[in-house]
């Protein structure tokens, strides 16, 4: 930790099944941050463990949605800053420095840090469109807390005061093109539901005109079109999403569920794949006394649809 800088800085993630990104995103805050809290909504795999081996904060909660959990890091925080860092996420050096050279800076007054994403799609990082912008991931903590919203949370913060950086966050969003999908039709579908909750309407015609509206203002109104194929296809996803939104709004508006909550997507009773199962056996034999294999190994089995 620089010997700059006289705040003291906390670094909350909150993460579920990471443990394929978590150690990075750690790693690139250990050593620089004055704690790491980490909040663990019921990992089947070895993210806890992981967690483990950089803070001794760790705690394995239920799951409230993003708001609530947010906020329940910053309450269990001490620092005067707090960073939330996303498992998704690594903080550069470059990064870490301009924060370090700001926050020892004589007078500044700012409450609010806001970061250029860096995100990587197929290997390369994008330039353009909406996954470059600028992203609130550090501010004062006294006084702060997010929307209790269940997606699409937002900080509010006492006399905002916003400083933005120039130095980037990476950002590894996606494990692949299937996990993108996969992940925007779930915010998609938790989004229509919050939607729904505050009287929103929608039709499927409403959809159908967004996915065309969305595409061109990512393709040609921020510039995606710069970023070759990778922007093209980031275009179509986003597109896919704004339809997926306002679909599943007209749905919920006809009496139809959005997204049905199975098993797998419940906290504490997610499937195991076999994979899974032999990762348990070797790192927790079954012996008397000895719960947290047959824990995991009581989970249901996967089956094929």
């Amino acid at each position: 930790m620089s010997g700059r800088r006289t705040c003291t800085i906390s670094v909350i993630v909150i993460c579920k099944d990471e443990e394929d990104r978590i150690e990075a995103a750690l790693r690139s805050v250990h050593g620089w941050a004055d704690e790491i809290l980490v909040l663990d909504s019921g990992s089947r795999d070895a993210t806890v463990e992981i967690a483990r081996r950089y803070t001794d904060k760790v705690w394995i909660t239920d799951w409230p949605g993003y708001g609530p959990q947010r906020n329940r890091g910053i309450a269990k925080a001490t620092g005067d800053w707090v960073f939330m860092l996303d498992a998704d996420e690594r903080a550069t050096a470059e990064l870490r420095d301009e924060i370090d050279a700001l926050l020892s800076r004589p007078g500044f007054d700012g409450n609010v840090l806001q970061m250029p994403w860096r995100t990587y799609f197929c290997n390369q990082p994008l330039r353009f469109g909406r996954f470059s912008t600028p992203q609130t991931r550090m501010f004062r903590r006294e006084g702060a807390a997010y929307r209790n919203l269940q997606v699409h949370e937002s900080v509010v913060v006492p006399d905002r005061r916003v400083v933005v950086l120039r130095s980037p966050l990476d950002h590894h969003s996606w494990r692949d093109y299937h996990h993108a999908q996969e992940k925007h039709l779930r915010y998609a579908c938790l989004l229509a539901e919050q939607k729904f909750a505050e009287g929103k309407r929608s039709s499927m015609a409403y959809a159908s005109s967004r996915l065309i509206f969305d595409f061109l203002v990512q393709y040609f109104g921020r510039l995606c079109v710069l970023d070759g194929w990778r922007g093209f296809l980031v275009s179509v996803i986003l597109a896919q999403y704004a339809f997926h939104k306002y679909a599943a709004l007209a749905m919920l508006q006809n009496g139809a569920p959005a997204m049905q909550r199975r098993a797998s997507s419940l906290p504490g009773r997610p499937l195991v794949s076999r994979r899974q199962r032999r990762r348990v056996k070797r790192m927790h034999p079954i012996v008397p006394g000895n719960p947290a294999a047959a824990g995991l190994l009581d989970a249901p089995r996967p089956t094929r649809s």
